[in-house]
Parts: structure tokens; C-alpha cells; sequence
């Protein structure tokens, strides 16, 4: 199943794709207010599949809407914590962004403040009076289901919802300037989400996808997840050990090469440039870049 979070006439709502991409069914409406209002206390609820799957049993055509007729949101509009990332988690890009003295022997993790959330097609801030290099990082996203510490690698697809796409934008003259990475990672419009969660059954293998980002068409980054130095159990057990992990939080799992810093010279975002990040089995992170004007 792909959740989203999506506005119908001026209504937020959750829903599920259809499985030809080209229809959501309102969850919401069809389940006349007996269903959790947000896709975050979705996850909380350990019975949600079952009970999505009764309604998706009864009469939902009413409440079934073209995708070209409504307004995707992230998924979470508002994660209720910081976002986890993880840094160089791709040897390559770790090489592009210094050398090989520069690929981590444990994993980097930084996060990035709810603030920094947009969903599928909203406008990235370019920020040109804060940063004059903003650039890309097309990354898949865990989406973790269940509250746990001390999570085993074994044991950690228990603690897992399911998988999203995320844009980790970042300002690399913060980043660089602050020397660390929460500034550079954390301006408004930052973390482009979406557009769906994708439920973990309907994923085989989450480290053998196809990630690839492009830039105004150009492809820059193409991987596969199976690229990871730290998969996703030893993530999540490294990041359990001492914290605990709750329903709802977001777990970014880094990058490949391909980013504008890594050019010669650098492509950093511009005006109007469109991105699109695409990870098999999810969907199209689709954003532009626009110059909103000075800010305070």
C-alpha cells in the first residue's frame, strides 16, 4: 500500500494509490470519521493494514478521487521530532565530498528540524541572501512504525512502517562555515518528502533499489540502495542504542555520489531548476527551485 496526506477541496485527508497510480482513495471520507486523522497516527495504530483493508472492501468509489484533482502534502506534514540523517553513506559520495580518508568507519548522523518538511511539487526556497550553494540529496527515507530501544539489527523489520523519499537539501557554505551539519541541513523548505510512504510488505528488498536524481532533466545521481556502507538494520540498531525510536520518526539514510559540490566546477541549485528524485518502488519526488525574495 502507498499512503499520502493530500488536500481535496481545501480538506486534508489521508489515503491510499491506487494500484495504477492513478487514483487515491480518501480514507478519511470513506471511513466517515472512524479513521485516525493523520497519516502519523495511521502509524501509530498496529492494526491499521487490517482495518484498511476492510474499508478498501466496501463501496469507496465516492470517495475515490483522480490524482490530478487533488493536492499532495509530505506525507507527515509535520514529523512530530528531527529528522534523522545519515551522513556518507555511500562510499563514493563520501570520495566526491573529500577522498577516501573520508569514508566513515561508523555512521555520520545529523538531523533536520520539522520546519525544514514540504511535500511533492511545493516550491524549494532558494535562499540566495543565506546561501549562494544550496544542492541536492536524493535519499531513502525509513519510516519507523513501532516505539522501541535497544532495537537488534535482527530484529529491527519489526520496527519498521515502511519507506519514503527525501531531499536532503543542504546549504554547503554553512555547512562548511558552522563546521557541522545541522544549519547547512536545516532551512525552511529543505526536506521535500513524499510523495507517498510506501508500506514495507510491498517492498522486497530495501537494499536493492534504484535511486536517481535529476536535475532539469540531467541525470546526476544513479545507485542503488545495495550502495549503503550501514544498512538499514545496523542503522536502526546504532541510532536504538540509548534512544528510544517512536512511531512516525524518519530515519534518512544518505546519499550517492552525484551532488552538485561534487562537479567541476560545482552545479549548485538555481532559479527554476526542477528536481526530481525516483526510487523504485515509491514513486517521484518532483520540486522546483524558486527565488522568493529577501529575507528578514
Amino acid at each position: 500500500m502507498k499512503f499520502m496526506t493530500f488536500l481535496h477541496q481545501e480538506l486534508e485527508s489521508i489515503g491510499v494509490l491506487t494500484n495504477d497510480g492513478r487514483q487515491v482513495i480518501d480514507l478519511t471520507a470513506a471511513s466517515k470519521g472512524s479513521f485516525p486523522k493523520s497519516l502519523l497516527d495511521c502509524i501509530r495504530n498496529d492494526s491499521l493494514i487490517g482495518k484498511v483493508e476492510a474499508l478498501l472492501e466496501g463501496e469507496v468509489e465516492d470517495y475515490t478521487y483522480d490524482v490530478d484533482k487533488i493536492t499532495l502534502l509530505a506525507p507527515i506534514p509535520r514529523p512530530q521530532k528531527n529528522i534523522l540523517c545519515i551522513g556518507k553513506n555511500y562510499a563514493e559520495h563520501a570520495i566526491e565530498m573529500g577522498s577516501e580518508a573520508d569514508i566513515p568507519d561508523d555512521p555520520i548522523v545529523f538531523t533536520k528540524p520539522p520546519t525544514s518538511v514540504i511535500g511533492t511539487d511545493a516550491m524549494i526556497n532558494l535562499h540566495e541572501n543565506v546561501t549562494s550553494e544550496l544542492d541536492y540529496e536524493g535519499e531513502l527515507a525509513v519510516v519507523i512504525g513501532k516505539k522501541g530501544i535497544g532495537i537488534t539489527r535482527e530484529d529491527a523489520d519489526n520496527y519498521i512502517f515502511g519507506y519514503t523519499i527525501i531531499n536532503d537539501i543542504t546549504a554547503r557554505d554553512l555547512q562548511k562555515k558552522h563546521k557541522q551539519f545541522f544549519i547547512g541541513k536545516s532551512l525552511d523548505t529543505t526536506c521535500p518528502m513524499g510523495p507517498v510512504i510506501v508500506h514495507k510488505s510491498a517492498i522486497e528488498n530495501p537494499h536493492n533499489l534504484h535511486i536517481e536524481t535529476k536535475v532539469n532533466g540531467e541525470v546526476r545521481q544513479s545507485s542503488n540502495t545495495e550502495n549503503m556502507i550501514f544498512d538499514i538494520p545496523t542503522l536502526i540498531e546504532i541510532l536504538s542504542k540509548g534512544m528510544t525510536l517512536e512511531p512516525g520518526d524518519l530515519i534518512a539514510t544518505g546519499t550517492p555520489a552525484g551532488v552538485g559540490k561534487g562537479f567541476t566546477p560545482p552545479k549548485f541549485l538555481q532559479h527554476d531548476d526542477e528536481i526530481q528524485i525516483s526510487i523504485e518502488g515509491i514513486g517521484t519526488l518532483r520540486n522546483k527551485v524558486m527565488s522568493m525574495g529577501k529575507e528578514k
